[in-house]
């Protein structure tokens, strides 16, 4: 029996979705047939569900044949939020284009800052050579979040030497880097970090992680890179830690409420660089291939890959 997969994205993102989910098709040998959800469909014949929350569909109760849904983004908070049959599985995008694209925005913007690139943009100042940093083994840097983004990024800073720890709701093990877990180990995690970089998802536990007193556990003057979620972090706590120097900079690229409204003070304060949510992207081309893997998996009787605990949250 062919699969019948229903594409659910905003209308832009449409065509090279469906094009890259058939040439991924193609190439697997699987005959599925790709329906858009604006088109006339029977909700009781589609097998899959391939969508973003901003799609067109938003309530998958009545699919009631459903054998999957499966998330073309890697937060899943707001997939969550959407109505669905508790008994089909919801998995979230793992793919590499993934984390390749959010360990180029974490290693640049941790070497920007390990250089201090924004110093040397401004100019050389009245004392030539001064000051000269740090080799990259002597850089303290603490990666919040150890899944399929952090740890990969945490595992390429290591691999450029610099000095890593990191830490997860459960104990990893990542070669080259110091794993911590729990409440003691976040706090020794950050104890003295240089770089923080924090890639977490948005659940209770991790609702104001970064609060004021997690802030002051970092060296003085020590630089934020938040590409997980903006409910980890305290922002008033993080606007008073700037203020006071406790943190020298911090680059952000997810918030509360997005787009970041044009008067937060986010946008405007001389240590922060707001990067609009780009860090890295699901991409059809990298993308699809794990969508049909999925389907594969399905159809074989296999187990799923990263199916998202309800409960937990991600």
């Amino acid at each position: 029996m062919t699969p019948r997969i229903l594409l659910s994205v905003e209308a832009d993102e449409a065509a090279a979705w469906r094009a890259g989910l058939a040439q991924a098709a193609a190439h697997a040998g699987l005959a599925a047939r790709i329906i858009d959800a604006t088109e006339a469909h029977d909700p009781q014949s589609i097998g899959y569900i391939a969508f973003t929350h901003a799609g067109p569909v938003r309530d998958f109760r009545p699919y009631g044949r459903l054998k999957a849904l499966l998330s073309l983004w890697a937060g899943v908070e707001k997939a969550l939020a959407l109505p669905a049959p508790p008994q089909v599985p919801l998995c979230r995008m793992v793919e590499p284009g993934l984390r390749w694209g959010m360990t180029d925005y974490v290693v640049g913007h941790a070497m920007r800052y390990h250089l201090d690139l924004d110093a040397a943009l401004r100019g050389p100042g009245p004392v030539w050579g001064a000051p000269v940093p740090p080799l990259a083994r002597d850089r303290r840097v603490c990666v919040l979040g150890l899944g399929e983004l952090g740890g990969e990024a945490a595992r390429m800073l290591a691999t450029l030497r610099f000095s890593v720890r990191g830490w997860s709701r459960t104990l990893k093990t990542i070669p080259g880097v110091a794993c911590h877990a729990g409440p003691a180990g976040l706090r020794a995690a950050l104890a003295g970090a240089q770089i923080v970089v924090a890639l977490l998802p948005a659940t209770p536990e991790t609702e104001n992680l970064l609060d004021a007193d997690a802030l002051a556990l970092p060296a003085p003057g020590a630089r934020l890179i938040n590409a997980g979620r903006g409910q980890v972090i305290d922002d008033a706590a993080l606007l008073a830690a700037l203020d006071a120097g406790r943190i020298g900079h911090a680059t952000l690229d997810v918030f509360r409420a997005e787009p970041l409204p044009a008067d937060h003070p986010y946008r405007h304060h001389p240590r922060v660089t707001v990067t609009p949510h780009t860090a890295s992207a699901t991409r059809p081309e990298t993308a699809a291939p794990e969508v049909i893997a999925q389907i594969l998996r399905a159809e074989a009787g296999n187990p799923l890959r990263h199916i998202v605990d309800r409960v937990r949250g991600y």
